[in-house]
């Protein structure tokens, strides 16, 4: 088991892109969403399955079980589906020496664009790049299960 500490953004320009590493496609569901935890499916570029658990947050933290499937397993797995498939590409960016993930999401969410990063403590400073707008770590309607149970949130 890990544990996940992260803050999330929106991103509100293209600054980032001149410093992407890596980047990859990626579809997810879910399969389960509870109040305590939820169950998410990944394919990655089409090649890679992964199972991921995520308790509840508390703060910025939450417990985080992850597990690579067979990329077949995965997508029987999204066929179970309980809501909307998200699609999108992540981007691997560097920015004075940390690493973020910034999803450009696709389909019935494009224009949307996330970025997060992870941290080692709840009370880790964080440097901002310009390229970030508002913060939405404590807003749950940008956790990716409530986007994939309810589609974007308004405005």
């Amino acid at each position: 088991m890990a544990r996940e500490i992260e803050r999330k953004f929106l991103v509100a320009g293209d600054g980032w892109r001149a410093r992407v590493v890596r980047s990859r496609a990626m579809a997810q569901a879910y399969i389960a969403r509870g109040e305590h935890a939820s169950v998410r499916v990944r394919i990655i570029d089409e090649a890679l399955g992964r199972l991921t658990i995520k308790g509840r947050a508390s703060g910025l933290a939450r417990d985080e079980f992850e597990y690579d499937i067979p990329p077949e397993d995965a997508r029987a797995l999204i066929a179970l589906r309980g809501g909307r498939l998200l699609a999108k590409r992540r981007y691997d960016v560097i920015e004075d020496g940390r690493l973020w993930e910034v999803d450009v999401f696709e389909g019935e969410f494009s224009g949307l664009v996330i970025a997060e990063c992870e941290l080692e403590r709840e009370d880790e400073a964080v440097i901002r790049p310009g390229w970030l707008g508002r913060e939405v770590t404590a807003d749950p309607r940008y956790y990716n299960a409530a986007l994939a149970a309810h589609g974007l949130p308004p405005g």
